[in-house]
């Protein structure tokens, strides 16, 4: 009867929006239409404080990879070095991106669960002045662990002339940014994560220091040419076909993101995060990262050998058709992580909870039922 009924606590695709969803479903009109300029130059313009940006953002149809390969093929050429923060699987993306343009990728790497420190930072920046470019993951989805871009970015900006590049993909929309007062110089996005989309939107914003450097550059892209999207952004269109119905349900997640206002947004995710900590305290499962560094939007937990994180996520899909996340790479099979972000709020939580207790009953760990949903109810009652 309820097998339509999936619930999704994974770090996206987030679950849509009903009115979203309805704003996705009007009526096709003409991409190069009047009507579809407007509305498209005035989404763009509204995307800006969830940058922290006065500079244009640029709207691309791809997913969040694309707006992380466009960071790097624009700023780059073969031949220069890069330096890459590594902090888990997506920052090991980058540094791929960046090779496959015969660009030098200097991996700055810390444990799986840490967080880059600017002490790092320095250190490596003392040793490779000539780096051009410094790239970090905001939020690291692999291990729920954020990294602290402020505090990277003055570092940078102290020690090197680098351009400061960060993939914030699942996270920007439910976290501060303030790109242009921290001293970033590109910041990208996706849609399927805290902006409560389908996959297929993703977004940049550059800063005037990184269009210095783009407008000296020899383009190596076509569809990833950003010089091309600032053009066509100028005359309110796309250099080439753009997702029309994404446009209509982003114009509408916009609505609904102002009408609740970014403080308060903020405030949501961070009281997601605690509950989600403090039930999992009490379950006395692992989590892989520090408080001080903890996600805003996704929790990873460690069973730590006590129970199996594929049999919980498989009993959480058969008993309740909840789904959470599993491990990646070398992690894989070892940890399971709850997305709590974009259309979500405390009782979601609260429901993901109780069904973890659950269902780490039926598969034989040890747990005391309530344990976890009473410590997240305690957090809740300490911000109602």
């Amino acid at each position: 009867m309820f097998a339509d009924k999936m619930i999704l606590r994974i770090p996206g695709p987030t679950p849509i929006p009903p009115r979203v969803q309805t704003a996705m479903n009007q009526p096709m009109i003409g991409h190069r239409s009047g009507k579809f300029s407007a509305l498209f130059a005035r989404t763009a313009e509204r995307l800006k404080p969830y940058f922290g940006t006065k500079q244009d953002v640029y709207i691309l149809a791809g997913s969040g990879t694309s707006a992380l390969e466009m960071g790097v093929v624009n700023t780059l050429q073969p031949g220069d070095e890069a330096a890459v923060l590594v902090s888990g699987a997506f920052g090991e993306r980058f540094a791929k991106i960046c090779e496959r343009y015969g660009i030098i990728a200097h991996r700055v790497e810390v444990p799986w669960g840490k967080a880059v420190t600017p002490e790092l930072v320095e250190a490596f920046l003392k040793e490779k002045p000539q780096v051009k470019a410094v790239f970090a993951t905001y939020c690291e989805t692999s291990t729920g662990v954020e990294n602290p871009i402020a505090d990277l970015a003055k570092t940078i900006r102290t020690h090197s002339d680098a351009l400061f590049i960060v993939d914030a993909v699942s996270n920007l929309g439910a976290v501060p940014c303030e790109m242009d007062a921290w001293g970033v110089d590109i910041v990208v996005t996706g849609s399927q994560k805290a902006f409560m989309l389908p996959t297929g939107l993703a977004f940049l914003a550059a800063s005037e220091r990184a269009w210095h450097v783009i407008e000296q550059n020899k383009s190596l892209a076509f569809y990833l040419d950003l010089k091309a999207y600032r053009k066509s952004l100028a005359e309110q269109t796309t250099p080439y076909t753009p997702a029309v119905s994404l446009i209509f349900g982003l114009a509408e997640v916009l609505d609904m993101m102002e009408e609740e206002g970014l403080p308060a947004i903020v405030k949501r995710h961070e009281l997601m995060r605690d509950m989600t900590r403090a039930a999992m305290r009490a379950l006395n499962i692992k989590l892989m990262a520090e408080d001080q560094y903890a996600s805003t939007t996704v929790t990873s937990c460690d069973p730590e050998g006590v129970f199996h994180a594929e049999a919980l996520r498989k009993m959480l899909t058969q008993q309740f058709n909840i789904t959470i996340a599993g491990g990646q790479q070398h992690l894989k099979g070892k940890i399971f992580r709850i997305g709590h972000m974009g259309y979500c709020e405390p009782l979601d939580v609260l429901q993901v909870i109780s069904a973890i207790e659950l269902s780490l009953h039926q598969i034989g760990a040890p747990v005391e039922l309530g344990a976890g949903v009473k410590a997240a109810q305690e957090v809740l009652i300490a911000h109602v």
